[in-house]
């Protein structure tokens, strides 16, 4: 529960704060995604609002591929997970030095949210059993908190990621810089962040499949092995 609770408090700091620079600023890149290139010249000046976003998530990131390896839980996608740590690290690295940190304002908010989301979904599994006895309202709070988070995922990561940010660092960077540097290295790296999301809305998609099928009765993390299989992962994880 502590690692829950620590990256809830996290996502939900982090999305507000790209969320308030999005739309309570002069800052128009979630309205007309083509305007992350306007005016870009290599060495400009990063805005310190702006900075101080980058800052935080790469300290965050920069944690979290230690704590994937060393600290956190080893689940079935921990791999994938590592990568993802690595490729969005690289990002925020990259877009900082070739300054393309206003298509990296607008790819931190499009994806904290749905970690929001999954992370008071896991604190009320937790919470709805505290103690021994049962708490309705954790229990439909982790099934509402569910239902949001299969959608915001399909919505944010799949639909409004590829519509906003692809589009414009896939076809409008060029038409704006012609020769914008670092185009197939960029690109290269959301792409492959794509294939993850991909990867992980699968999880999504077989979790609903198992509810609506009866399969699963209660809430719960398909992610984790169950206990034969943590239990022959011991030895080769010890080696």
């Amino acid at each position: 529960m502590p690692e829950s609770a620590w990256k809830f408090l996290f996502y939900l700091g982090s999305w507000s704060y790209s969320a308030y620079l999005l739309f309570g600023t002069d800052y128009p890149f979630f309205h007309d995604p083509p305007s992350v290139f306007y005016d870009w010249t290599p060495g400009m000046d990063v805005p310190r609002d702006i900075a101080a976003a980058y800052l935080l998530q790469g300290s965050f990131y920069g944690h979290s591929i230690y704590a994937t390896l060393y600290m956190d839980t080893w689940r079935k996608d921990s791999v994938v997970m590592l990568v993802h740590h690595v490729v969005t690290l690289l990002l925020i690295i990259s877009s900082y030095a070739f300054r393309y940190h206003n298509v990296g304002i607008l790819v931190l908010f499009l994806h904290d949210i749905s970690d929001v989301q999954l992370e008071f979904t896991k604190l009320n599994i937790y919470f709805k059993s505290r103690g021994g006895s049962y708490h309705r309202r954790h229990a439909l709070a982790a099934d509402l908190g569910c239902l949001s988070f299969g959608f915001s995922w399909f919505w944010f990561r799949l639909y409004w990621f590829p519509l906003k940010v692809l589009y414009a660092t896939s076809h409008c960077s060029l038409r704006v810089v012609p020769d914008i540097p670092f185009y197939f290295f960029f690109n290269a790296l959301l792409l492959l962040l794509t294939l993850m999301n991909l990867y992980w809305f699968l999880y999504i998609v077989v979790f609903a499949a198992k509810v609506l099928t009866g399969q699963v009765r209660e809430l719960k993390d398909l992610r984790e092995y169950d206990a034969a299989e943590a239990q022959s992962l011991k030895p080769s994880k010890a080696e």
